[in-house]
C-alpha cells in the first residue's frame, strides 16, 4: 500500500518537473499550455470511442451467455485512463494513453487481473474464486486428512458425523430429541 502511495505521489512530482523545467524552457508556456489541453482533449475522445467499444462488447458477451470479466476490466481501465487524461500533465496522458490503447491495455488488464482482483476475490470468498481450495479429504481427530482423503473416525462420512462447533458426535446423543425435523426454535430450547 505504502508503494502505491509513493507512485500516486510521485507521478504529480514527474509532471510538475517536466512542464517546469522541461517543457515550458523548450517550448514555452503558450505551446506548453495548448498541447496540455490538446492531448486531454483527445485523450477523452479516445476514451469516449474505446469505452463505447468495451460496452457494446460487454453486450455481446452478456447475450452469448459469458461472464464479461475482461471487458469489465477494460471499463474500470478506461475510467481510470480518462481520470489519468483529465489530469494536467504531460506524464500522466502518457499513462492514460497506455492505459487507452487496446494493445497496450491488455498487459496491463492481465497484471491487473493476476496481482489484484485475484489475490482479492480469494482473500474474499476463501480461494473458491479462483479454484485454490483444499480438497485433501476430510480432516480426522487430530485434524489430518484420512486415509486417501477419507474421513476419520469421528468426521463427517462413513466413520459418523460431528455436531459443528462441538467435538461431540451426533450418534453419541441419546437424550431422543429429533434435530433433523426439529425448528432453531426447538433446538434453541432445547439447549
Amino acid at each position: 500500500m505504502l508503494r502505491l502511495i509513493a507512485v500516486l505521489l510521485l507521478i504529480p512530482l514527474l509532471d510538475v518537473l517536466l512542464l517546469g523545467v522541461v517543457a515550458v524552457p523548450l517550448l514555452g508556456w503558450e505551446v506548453t499550455i495548448v498541447l496540455v489541453v490538446l492531448t486531454a482533449l483527445l485523450g477523452m475522445l479516445l476514451v469516449r470511442f474505446e469505452g463505447r467499444r468495451t460496452l457494446a462488447k460487454i453486450q455481446r458477451s452478456l447475450v452469448r451467455g459469458e461472464p464479461p470479466t475482461d471487458e469489465l476490466v477494460d471499463g474500470a481501465l478506461l475510467i481510470a485512463a480518462g481520470a489519468f487524461f483529465l489530469t494536467p500533465g504531460l506524464v500522466t496522458d502518457a499513462i492514460a494513453l497506455l492505459i487507452a490503447l487496446p494493445p497496450t491495455r491488455m498487459p496491463i488488464r492481465w497484471a491487473v487481473k493476476k496481482w489484484v482482483l485475484v489475490p482479492i476475490a480469494d482473500n474474499k470468498t476463501g480461494g473458491f474464486a479462483s479454484g485454490g481450495v483444499y480438497i485433501g479429504g476430510f480432516p480426522d481427530e487430530d485434524g489430518q486428512a484420512g486415509p486417501g482423503g477419507q474421513a476419520g473416525p469421528r468426521g463427517p462420512g462413513p466413520g459418523g458425523a460431528v455436531r459443528p462447533g462441538t467435538n461431540q458426535s451426533v450418534e453419541d446423543e441419546s437424550d431422543g430429541f429429533d434435530r433433523d425435523h426439529a425448528t432453531d426454535i426447538d433446538y434453541e430450547e432445547r439447549e
